[in-house]
């Protein structure tokens, strides 16, 4: 969430940056906030001034009282209840436009940086790194739905059979190759320093407004109405929660987190040829970083985050790519994100895997996610996540891509999780 101090220093910078990102009506509403925070801070200083003097009045009285003036006495203490019912009007015309302004301020998306591309969708992102292994296929190269069924890896009719879908059934090796990769991410992520965290994966609605799923992403979640909870769309909201009415020491930061879950989410309007098989699901498996740092070393952890990422994929000998994502494709929370995608030789198409992105501020002010400097001056924190990585495109492209004649061959950094080289 933008803070009013953000909005009020440069008023012209905040809604260029929210054009950017295509916010309809971006004037209207930042002014809108501004008439509310007048109207806001308006009632408060009345209400100080209105305090003040039924302090000083009050104190009046009894000197009033010891000096025998009980006319003058009563007359201070109907001062006194005249402005007492007076501030109960106040406060409730400055509780409303509180209210009102921060549920305003819920729907405004995060402003973009600066090295934020112009543009209005995937077409617009700015390709920064093209890197990995190229592939050869052998001749009648078969999708990833295909080499599932013929080596017995993964029952999609099992899973609609059983719940809907977008509910796979991995078996065999499978589901072996499942858990490999979830070590194998896990395991990277502790050695790149990241504490593992297993966190729940239904959350409050105060969670989901904390990290900004709520109420931009509300109509995507999973949400179980008798307990008003949650299922998570990501690990990066119950981990980042974490940290929530949080004041930490500046020499905890930067804080490094980690965190396997399966990830839910209901895709609303998903049609076609690119939600075959393994390219969108509503249920999955994914390894999220989350970063909780410092305003001035937070680039460095992003890069950090990127290169991390990037390491994964040269380990798994996938084709991939790095987009810088424009203003339009960006999240409703980030400031800057970058994309990762790997090639699938067999659909001939490129498929995110990761998002890496810096919040800023923005989700540490609805977290109320701060730290206490050396001077013990407290501030608001910056927050980055990403995932590292979502397993079903890795996975479809793992498959397709590394088949041979002789079945489908496991990289060699996997063979010890696995247990096996060669699916057959």
């Amino acid at each position: 969430m933008l803070t009013i101090k953000q909005i009020t220093e440069d008023t012209d910078k905040v809604i260029r940056g929210l054009e950017k990102k295509h916010f309809a009506n971006a004037k209207e509403t930042i002014a809108k906030v501004l008439e509310l925070n007048d109207k806001r801070r308006s009632a408060q200083n009345q209400l100080d001034k209105n305090l003040s003097e039924v302090n000083s009045t009050s104190k009046a009285i009894g000197a009033l009282m010891k000096e025998g003036k009980k006319e003058e006495a009563e007359a201070a203490k109907a001062r006194v209840a005249e402005i007492k019912e007076a501030s109960k009007g106040l406060q409730a015309e400055m509780d409303k436009a509180a209210e009102d302004m921060q549920n305003l301020l819920y729907t405004i998306p995060n402003v973009p940086y600066e090295c934020v591309p112009e543009g209005f969708g995937a077409e617009d992102n700015v390709v920064e790194k093209m890197g990995g292994m190229e592939t050869e296929l052998p001749k009648n190269a078969l999708p990833h739905w295909e080499l599932a069924k013929k080596y017995d890896l993964i029952d999609f009719d099992l899973g609609v059979k059983i719940t809907g879908a977008g509910f796979p059934v991995y078996k065999g090796k499978g589901a072996r190759l499942q858990r490999a990769l979830i070590n194998f991410f896990l395991d990277e992520a502790r050695a790149a320093g990241y504490e593992e965290i297993m966190p729940p994966t239904v959350v409050n609605a105060a969670s989901g407004y904390g990290t900004g799923q709520l109420p931009d992403k509300e109509a995507q979640m999973y949400h179980c109405e008798l307990d008003d909870l949650y299922l998570i769309p990501t690990a990066e909201v119950p981990v980042t929660n974490i940290y929530r009415d949080v004041i930490l020491d500046e020499k905890q930061l930067p804080i490094k987190n980690c965190a396997y879950t399966q990830c839910f989410r209901r895709e609303a309007g998903s049609y076609g040829k690119d939600v075959r098989g393994l390219n969108r699901l509503h249920e999955f498996s994914k390894i999220e970083l989350v970063r909780i740092d410092k305003p001035e070393h937070s680039k460095q952890s992003h890069q950090e985050m990127l290169d991390h990422v990037e390491g994964l994929l040269k380990k798994l000998e996938l084709p991939y790519r790095i987009l810088r994502l424009c203003g339009g494709d960006m999240s409703f929370t980030a400031a800057l994100c970058f994309d990762f995608e790997v090639y699938s030789e067999a659909q001939k198409r490129w498929l995110e895997v990761s998002s890496v992105s810096n919040f800023d501020t923005y989700q540490a002010n609805r977290l109320k996610c701060r730290y206490r400097t050396a001077e013990k001056k407290t501030e608001l924190c910056h927050t980055l996540n990403g995932s590292a990585l979502a397993l079903p495109r890795i996975v479809a492209a793992l498959l397709e891509n590394n088949q041979t004649p002789e079945g489908i061959r496991i990289p060699k950094v996997l063979v010890p999780y696995c247990g096996f080289d060669i699916i057959d």
